[in-house]
């Protein structure tokens, strides 16, 4: 020791006589820099597998002996009872907690396993996680002790995550007369062991130090140094718990001296000088009643796992604070309380890495974009439920405040700075979600508008495999989401037709890439529609469906484009952009065109004259810094064309979805980042594009709603047929007239006016059709044909005509 300094971290030198305050100072500055103003927690219940333990530790009460007459572990039925009270409150993490191997100390534990068809607590520990996972869909974290490899890589299998306190690295807190004699579990060197065997096997693992026990401050800091020194081997220690030693009655050690607060707080400062400003740290709020809200002022960022259904079995005499105490604490320190796993975001973000695949699907349908518990369970497709919109009373952060005015006046957001609006929660959302609604106002004013169309998906036969594709199918596939079919042209027409006499401007013809389809069959389409009916618009074929009907022809996009405005096509689509970003669409869409190829087809079609619009589809698998990137990537295109109408965020819907069905997506995103998306997009592409659309088919009437006051003026078209979204499972319809259209921008107090296309104006005859539109006469789904041989001209996954 030099000068009283025992370690140097990241934040500076921790010395033994720093002043408090201004070590906390270091630390909370140290913290706000790695996470922000988000303070986190775990919903949790604590099931106690058992309360036996080989261990004799001096100031434990969890550990009790067999009680005659009562079985030593929770039956099956018992530990599902506990989760399933879990899962009714909401709750995400199952918390599994019990003693150190009793079987090698109690013959009762022996004969209870025995009796079960165990050979061991882990073995029955690994049914019971699998069980919670399975029946709950909670996701199990494990506290079982000293354990081997292979025992650590079994429950990998069937947890998230998994821990072990240090407690502390002094030997001869081991020796007799210390609180851990007689425990051989708490031999230090058999602990940094195991949690040394627990990176190799990347497994997201918990540890921490338990501090008044007996160990001195320098003791303390080598055990956060060993403990930073593993992580910075492995990468694997997601969280840190700085725990204070409190007296109870019936132990050796109850009349022990507790840590007052101010070791309490010199001990967490100097865990996060040492760890750094991205590891989690955490200290249990129920350890220090009333006074829990201090806790933050010295660094730390998680208040561990609360629950509110069961007590703190390790703590029974120290009740968990209720969910509001601690967001009132939370918002008083000037932080806000956001729940999450019992992983934590970065290693629910890297499954690949960190989770076994069994556990995928189940973390990604607890998850929201950014790796945290969702905080709805809501998803697209679905009615919204009531809402309760609970906002601390903070200020706007800063840093959100300074983008959202950069935005307004126009400027050029960058990928860090939008990803930062994408995570605004609690008052810093309301903040980027009125402000978007302002600028609304100021653009466009209080007119919200439509447009009365038929969507005609004229097959729904597709030669590619898009995870999140609901709506496709292979021509022989017979039993998957219905028939099959390919629309004779008179069917078209037909449709067609009608939706003029029901007041429609528009017809939307997109379909699936069928294999026998060539660009004379694109052609064809739009020649009759417009010979049929010569006044209707036609907004036709993805930028897919471009590139591959201008390879079949052997043709460029540019002439194949040209040829489709000489055939009567009016406007595009901007849809098949899902996510620009090809890190995302080598997973979700591999064989479709790349980031480059969907811009170089649409910036082609504004060089020949067409105004296409743009998509988005998320909540998936992308993450904000993917959005980012799709809205700087449609930005820029439009500062190059100005061929984009309408920005159109389409939420995904997973419940039919094959990546949805097989547990590889979330379940689209929450309405929390579905109101970003629609804010965030009117902020970063201010000034560039005006219209920014919502869909009622993803989100129903309360959804589009909430949208058109977070920044959207448009509902998008009536549609007539809607048939994609529906095939993913949405309940929201196949068409919402201009009366229903009318009757909810009025429900806003905004001003309706339905559109052409191009948000030109609308004869009044034409309007009036639409109000008194009588109803759809059923459709004709042609089932597939034989073609003749001069007509098929398979497609072997051409390659992209430049």
């Amino acid at each position: 020791m030099v000068n009283g300094m025992v370690a140097r971290g990241e934040g500076g030198a921790v010395r033994l006589d720093m002043p408090l305050d201004m070590m906390m100072t270091a630390a909370a500055a140290l913290r706000d820099r790695g996470h922000g103003r988000v303070q986190s927690w775990s919903r949790k219940v604590f099931i106690p597998l058992t309360q036996l333990c080989r261990n004799l530790c001096h100031y434990c009460t969890f550990s009790q002996p067999p009680r005659l007459g009562e079985s030593p572990y929770l039956s099956r039925e018992e530990v599902l009872a506990i989760a399933r009270a879990g899962q009714k409150a909401g709750c995400t993490e199952a918390l599994f907690t019990l003693g150190d191997k009793p079987e090698l100390r109690f013959a009762a534990a022996r004969e209870a396993l025995a009796a079960m068809g165990y050979d061991s607590t882990l073995s029955y520990l690994i049914d019971m996680c699998a069980a919670v996972r399975d029946e709950t869909g909670l996701l199990p974290h494990v506290n079982a002790g000293i354990m081997t490899r292979e025992e650590m890589a079994a429950l990998r299998t069937v947890s998230v995550s998994q821990g072990l306190m240090l407690e502390s690295i002094s030997e001869r807190l081991c020796r007799k007369g210390g609180p851990h004699y007689r425990s051989p579990d708490k031999d230090p060197t058999v602990r940094l062991e195991m949690i040394r065997m627990a990176g190799e096997l990347a497994i997201p693992f918990t540890t921490g130090i338990l501090i008044g026990i007996g160990e001195t401050r320098a003791e303390r800091i080598a055990a956060l140094e060993a403990i930073a020194g593993l992580h910075a081997r492995h990468g694997h220690i997601q969280e840190v718990i700085v725990q204070n030693f409190r007296a109870k009655p019936r132990t050796v050690m109850a009349n022990a001296p507790e840590p007052d607060m101010d070791e309490l707080l010199w001990t967490i400062a100097a865990a996060r000088l040492i760890l750094g400003p991205q590891m989690n740290i955490q200290a249990p709020p129920n350890l220090s009643a009333a006074g829990f809200p201090r806790l933050i002022a010295a660094g730390i960022n998680d208040w561990g796992g609360v629950s509110p259904v069961t007590p703190d079995h390790v703590n029974p005499e120290a009740p968990w604070p209720e969910v509001a105490r601690l967001r009132e604490g939370t918002a008083s320190a000037g932080r806000i309380l956001v729940a999450r796993l019992p992983v934590y975001p970065a290693y629910a973000q890297e499954n690949g890495r960190w989770q076994d695949r069994a556990m995928v699907p189940h973390i990604l349908a607890a998850a929201d974009a950014a790796g945290f518990a969702r905080d709805d369970a809501w998803s697209p497709g679905v009615a919204l439920p009531p809402r309760e919109t609970v906002v601390s009373g903070l200020p706007v952060d800063p840093h959100i405040a300074a983008i959202v005015r950069d935005a307004m006046a126009g400027g050029a957001l960058d990928e860090n700075a939008i990803a930062a609006l994408f995570s605004a929660r609690d008052v810093d959302l309301e903040h980027v979600c009125d402000s978007a609604d302002r600028l609304r106002r100021q653009v466009m004013g209080d007119t919200i508008t439509y447009v009365v169309n038929r969507n005609i998906n004229y097959t729904n036969i597709c030669a590619y495999k898009c995870g999140f594709c609901a709506f496709s199918k292979g021509d022989k596939a017979e039993a998957l989401r219905g028939k099959p079919y390919d629309l004779d042209i008179a069917e078209v027409v037909r449709r067609t037709r009608e939706a003029w006499d029901r007041g429609g401007t528009e017809v939307c013809l997109q379909g699936g890439i069928h294999p026998h389809y060539t660009g004379e069959t694109y052609l064809n389409l739009a020649r009759a529609v417009r010979a049929a009916v010569p006044d209707m618009h036609i907004h036709a074929f993805s930028p897919l469906e471009v590139a591959q009907g201008a390879a079949t022809l052997g043709l460029g996009v540019e002439q194949f484009l040209v040829r489709l405005k000489e055939a009567g096509l009016d406007t595009l689509p901007g849809t098949a952009a899902e996510i620009l970003d090809d890190e995302v669409r080598a997973i979700i869409c591999p064989d479709k065109l790349t980031t480059d190829q969907w811009l170089d087809v649409v910036g082609t079609a504004h060089r020949v004259g067409f105004t296409t619009t743009a998509t988005i589809m998320f909540g998936h698998i992308d993450t904000p810094r993917h959005w980012a990137r799709h809205l700087i990537r449609i930005r820029d295109l439009q500062e190059q064309t100005g061929g984009i109408t309408e920005f159109v965020p389409l939420p995904f819907v997973h419940m039919e979805a094959p990546i949805g069905v097989r547990g590889q997506a979330r379940r689209g995103p929450t309405f929390r980042e579905v109101r970003l998306m629609h804010a965030v997009a009117r902020l970063a592409l201010h000034g560039r594009i005006h219209s920014i659309q919502t869909s009622w088919v993803k989100l129903g009437a309360e959804g589009v709603k909430a949208c058109l006051r977070s920044g959207a003026n448009d509902l998008g078209g009536t549609l007539m047929n809607e048939s994609i979204s529906r095939a993913a499972g949405t309940q929201h319809g196949q068409e919402m007239p201009p009366v229903a259209m009318e009757a909810l921008i009025h429900e806003i107090g905004r001003i309706p006016r339905q559109r052409s296309t191009a948000y030109g104006a609308i004869a009044e005859d034409i309007h009036a059709r639409g109000m008194t539109a009588a109803a759809l006469t059923p459709m004709v789904l042609t089932p597939p044909r034989k073609r003749r041989a001069n007509e098929v001209r398979t497609m072997e996954r051409l390659e992209y005509a430049e």
